[in-house]
């Protein structure tokens, strides 16, 4: 079994963000799924836990950081194509999220960014396969 990530993410609203993130497309795991978490399925070996606040607290003696005025961290997912990009970071406008930056375009690799309804910053990019080299 390879290692699984979990990406604890704090959340002021649980209900709206799950919300937003299924209008995404994500899935969440009933099992680990609460009044305090959702496990959100980003693909069979990484997840984000989108934890409540006050449960968030529990886990840590550091304040947490109001990702609208501060960046802590930038989760990037890869995309099958620069049109599944694109498809992605309109449906989180039209969900109400707000782009991150200016879209980039490398050539072998595109990407965009958005902002979720607590201001954590969601890097969509596209990488093409004929330039990432087998370690």
């Amino acid at each position: 079994m390879g290692t699984k990530v979990f990406v604890n993410l704090p959340v002021k609203d649980l209900e709206k963000s799950k919300e937003f993130f299924a209008k995404l497309g994500f899935t969440f795991n009933a099992q680990f799924t609460d009044k305090n978490a959702a496990c959100m399925v980003i693909s069979e070996e990484n997840y984000a836990m989108l934890l409540v606040e006050p449960f968030f607290k529990t886990f840590t003696k550091k304040e947490i950081v109001n990702a609208k005025l501060n960046t802590e961290v930038l989760v990037a997912l890869s995309s099958e194509s620069k049109e599944n990009v694109d498809k992605m970071i309109k449906n989180a406008l039209d969900t109400g999220a707000k782009e991150a930056s200016e879209p980039h375009d490398h050539g072998f690799m595109y990407g965009r960014s958005f902002e979720d309804l607590d201001g954590h910053i969601w890097e969509i990019f596209w990488m093409d396969p004929k330039v990432i080299v087998p370690s």
